[in-house]
């Protein structure tokens, strides 16, 4: 698996991330988890090749992907409403994988030096990174 795709609550972010890559490099297969069947389902409509929802899929699929891509709460025990359990993040963290988070001042955390970006742009610049990691 290269690419994987992880969101929570309704998933917006995932779908937003998941349409901007499918419009860059379309051919390219991507894994959507989320946390939720809702979050699942919006990943998947936007063009995920393949999705799974809930905890162990995050736990399995992380030790597999090349890239892994979400919002910055993916990496944060109890993040997003406390969707994010301590075994995802620790899954997600510790992964050899390339991590593409995409900084939300969310989740209780604030990110010092985050840009006053738009979600697009966030997601663009996410996208041109995995770009670089997939040699794209």
């Amino acid at each position: 698996m290269e690419l994987l795709v992880i969101d929570a609550q309704g998933g917006g972010l995932g779908k937003m991330l998941i349409a901007e890559i499918k419009k860059e490099m379309p051919e390219l297969e991507v894994a959507a988890i989320g946390t939720n069947s809702a979050a699942t389902a919006a990943m998947k409509k936007a063009g995920a090749s393949k999705a799974a929802t809930g905890e162990n899929a995050i736990v399995v699929s992380a030790r597999k992907a090349k890239v892994i891509a979400g919002p910055i709460g993916i990496i944060l025990a109890d993040a997003m409403m406390g969707e994010i359990t301590p075994k995802m993040a620790e899954a997600v963290g510790s992964s050899d994988a390339h991590k593409v988070l995409i900084p939300m001042n969310k989740c209780g955390t604030y990110i010092t030096g985050v840009g006053d970006y738009s979600v697009a742009e966030l997601v663009k610049q996410a996208v041109a990174q995995i770009k670089i990691y997939l040699g794209e």
